[in-house]
């Protein structure tokens, strides 16, 4: 028996086998859990779809773009009697152009297409999907330590997480009252798709696993198992959170 047997999740963000995303679902089918995975459009429908087969889950279209989008997932599932004990919110995005040089330069429509994708969409499908969470379902999203700090480049994808992070203790707030829970994770740098978009990212891991008290650089792996952590009975009581699972780099200061 798993942590999440008798469990349904519903992960988003997967891009392909070495998003975090990815590493989630796997570890919730290892617990027991019972998986929907979410693609947003044809680049990484094949992967998804790939994955849900190999978990025996559902894969499902969503654009967390588009209202729509996001009430036709909810149609789906509830036409199929699909309640959610989990959801899995591993959505960022902002232009490659806008996560280098300086942030004053970031673009107006820029900055408002990363605060849409990277934390509204959160709000977004807690509200269209609240009415499938059952009584103690865990709601958790994926941020990162340039929300509190300046990190050289992350730029306006820092303060599209200090956004999702404040909208993590308001929805923890709203939904509380149902036996709801609302937390983030704030991973260290991982060698993904998107991370590798911030300028001088490699510098970034090369001072983290320098730096950090544990001296090494946390996986995706290190991310899922917090994550079946949040999604599990274990983690009732936990809600409003951030929890950082990055080797401890966050604690340090001068060294």
């Amino acid at each position: 028996m798993g942590l999440l047997s008798g469990k349904t999740a519903l992960v988003s963000g997967i891009a392909n086998r070495w998003s975090i995303a990815f590493a989630i679902a796997r570890a919730f089918h290892q617990h027991g859990a019972s998986l929907v995975l979410t693609y947003e459009g044809e680049r990484t429908q094949p992967e998804v779809e790939k994955q849900a087969a190999e978990y025996g889950g559902i894969a499902a279209m969503c654009d967390v773009g588009r209202d729509e989008s996001i009430a036709a997932l909810r149609d789906l599932l509830a036409g199929k009697g699909v309640k959610l004990d989990a959801l899995v919110h591993s959505i960022a995005f902002a232009r490659k152009e806008e996560l280098s040089g300086k942030y004053y330069a970031t673009s107006r429509d820029g900055f408002a297409l990363a605060l849409d994708v990277s934390a509204y969409s959160l709000a977004a499908l807690c509200r269209e999907l609240a009415p499938l969470f059952t009584e103690h379902a865990s709601v958790m999203t994926m941020t990162y330590l340039g929300s509190v700090r300046a990190v050289p480049s992350y730029n306006v994808m820092g303060v599209a997480k200090a956004a999702l992070e404040s909208s993590v203790r308001y929805l923890a707030a709203d939904l509380g009252e149902s036996g709801v829970r609302v937390n983030a994770i704030s991973a260290g740098p991982i060698k993904t798709a998107s991370a590798r978009a911030v300028g001088g990212f490699m510098s970034i891991l090369g001072e983290v696993a320098a730096k950090a008290p544990l001296r090494r650089n946390v996986s995706a792996d290190d991310v899922a198992n917090a994550a079946v952590f949040l999604a599990s009975d274990l983690s009732t009581a936990v809600t409003g959170h951030v929890l950082y699972v990055d080797c401890g780099y966050n604690v340090i200061g001068l060294s």
